[in-house]
């Protein structure tokens, strides 16, 4: 992981942490992956052959889409709260 990545990856969490320490919850967790699936579409704009990372993509994609899941039966105040911060539609 680039320096620059690992920055960024710890803006993310700061934004999106439930408390202190929390590096790990599903908000977190939530929120890295759509930074990382911005990231790599961007790529895909570029490199359109890229059939590896399309793959890679579409597994983090269906991992964001679980995790969405999850937080939609345990907490739906919180599911919603992070689908506005992230500008998700669903």
């Amino acid at each position: 992981m680039s320096k620059a990545s690992y920055l960024e990856k710890e803006k993310v969490i700061d934004a999106f942490r439930v408390h202190e320490k929390d590096t790990g919850s599903s908000e977190v967790q939530i929120a890295i992956l759509t930074a990382r699936i911005q990231h790599v579409t961007e790529h895909l704009r570029i490199h359109k052959k890229d059939y590896h990372t399309r793959r890679g993509l579409i597994a983090m994609a269906n991992h964001r889409r679980k995790l969405l899941n999850y937080l939609q039966k345990h907490n739906l105040s919180q599911y919603e709260a992070i689908l506005q911060r992230l500008k998700l539609r669903r």
